[in-house]
Order: C-alpha cells, then sequence, then structure tokens
C-alpha cells in the first residue's frame, strides 16, 4: 500500500489529479455536507443511514450506488497511511465536507501518528474568475501542491470540532456569537468567510425568506426564467456557497420557481 492518501473534493478534481505527478492512493468525497439533516456523531452507522435516505429522497440517488461512491471509500480513513492531503475549496460547500472528513479522522485514528494536509485554495494566479479546482490542469494542481499545501495541526483539529458542533447546532444567534469571538483560524483560512454566509442562509427575512431564497426570487424577478441560467446567474454572484444545480434546484422547488 502507499504511504500517502489524497481526499478530493470531488470528480471534476480528479480529472485533473489523474494528470498530476503526484504519487498517492486517491478517495474522491461525494457528499453534500452543506445540505440535509446532520448527526453529531458522523463516524456512527445512523449518520450514514439517515444521509443515505436524505439523498435518496432528494436527489433520487440509488441506495446501492450511495454505499459504493460514498460509505464503502470511507473505510480508507482506517488504513495505515502515513501521510493524509485534504484537496477541498474555499466555499462553504467544501468546507463543511472539509470538516466532515476531519472529524471522521480525528474519531478513526491518533493523529499524533499521521500527517495530515490542506490544500485549500481560493484564487489562483492568472485566473481572476477562479471557481475550483476542478477547472484546473494537472500541472495547475502540482502548483497548489507544492506551494499551498499546509500541514494541519491539534490546533486545527480543535477549531473544526468547534465549527462541526456549531454547523450541526443550526443556532443562529450561537453561530452569530461564535463568530463575532475573536480568534486564530489557523490553517482553515476560508472557515470564516464560508461560516458567515451560512449565517445568511439561517436567517429569515420578514417573508419568511432564507438569504439564498431571496437572491433565487431576485434572479428570477430580474427576468432570468430558466433553470440553467438562475443556476449561473447564482454562482456568478454568490460562489462563496460553492453550490452545484442539484442544490440549487432544492431552493427553486421550495419556491416553486422554473
Amino acid at each position: 500500500m502507499n504511504n500517502t492518501l489524497h481526499i478530493l473534493n470531488g470528480d471534476s478534481t480528479l480529472n485533473g489529479f489523474e494528470r498530476t505527478g503526484i504519487d498517492g492512493d486517491v478517495m474522491v468525497w461525494r457528499e453534500v455536507l452543506s445540505e440535509g439533516p446532520l448527526l453529531e456523531k458522523i463516524n456512527s452507522a445512523a449518520f450514514w443511514k439517515e444521509r443515505a435516505a436524505w439523498i435518496n429522497q432528494t436527489f433520487k440517488e440509488p441506495a446501492d450506488d450511495y454505499q459504493q461512491k460514498v460509505v464503502e471509500p470511507l473505510a480508507r480513513l482506517s488504513e495505515n497511511y502515513q501521510d493524509i492531503n485534504l484537496w477541498f475549496e474555499f466555499d462553504l460547500h467544501c468546507q463543511v465536507n472539509m470538516l466532515g472528513v476531519m472529524m471522521l479522522l480525528s474519531q478513526h485514528t491518533d493523529l499524533t501518528e499521521r500527517n495530515i494536509y490542506l490544500i485549500c485554495p481560493d484564487s489562483f494566479p492568472n485566473k481572476p474568475d477562479f471557481r475550483g479546482m476542478g477547472e484546473l490542469t494537472g500541472d495547475e494542481l502540482e502548483y497548489l501542491y507544492d506551494n499551498i499545501r499546509v500541514q494541519l495541526s491539534e490546533y486545527d483539529f480543535e477549531l473544526a470540532t468547534e465549527a462541526w458542533d456549531i454547523y450541526i447546532a443550526k443556532d443562529t444567534a450561537a453561530l452569530d456569537q461564535w463568530l463575532a469571538t475573536e480568534r486564530f483560524w489557523g490553517n482553515l483560512h476560508s472557515l470564516k468567510h464560508a461560516f458567515e454566509a451560512h449565517l445568511k442562509r439561517l436567517q429569515t427575512n420578514a417573508e419568511g425568506r432564507n438569504y439564498i431564497e431571496q437572491k433565487l426570487l431576485d434572479i428570477y424577478n430580474g427576468g432570468v426564467k430558466d433553470r440553467p441560467s438562475i443556476h449561473q446567474a447564482f454562482w456568478k454572484a454568490e460562489p462563496v456557497y460553492g453550490m452545484g444545480d442539484a442544490e440549487l434546484n432544492i431552493y427553486l422547488d421550495k419556491l416553486n420557481i422554473a
């Protein structure tokens, strides 16, 4: 077995990663923990059973597919890798998935016996409209690996545990207070901005809509009527959420739009 494991944030990143010269085994994270129900104990069977049921109901994903694509690869986290590299981006979708992986790692293993690294780009040279690692070539992913990879510390994992607990709680006041508290953000440099976006998502306006729902409605009322165009307009305006088409459709369905 290889001594190194790379946990990638999605299949789009895998396409470029396969064109790099970076050694190691690969696991693709295919969950969307920023949406749907979450339990505190991510390493429990109940957590994954509830996630599978929600994914099946929401995205019509067969239970067997979820087991094969999401649950079975988790066994890799228990294997004896010396180095683990987490490839996750700046947006809320990726940051919550990153926290989930960090929680799994902290519950699966003695962290003092492993080196865990994070590659988390929020920009890329000469790409003013950087959207994520899925648009990068193998050479560009190697550039990230060589230049922005950082080793996560015990403090980073303590901070991640705090963030996970506060995220699970869905308590607007507690999240607002947590964000307002002066703290060192360690190597999790994108976490605060992503959680500020999440806070806006928890809050509702006088009409009972949260920030994402209101933004989508504004786009629709502004003359953008079909879903692919609404997806594009939202993504351009709010890249911090990192939401895919299927996730945005959850909100559009609720709004009965398009």
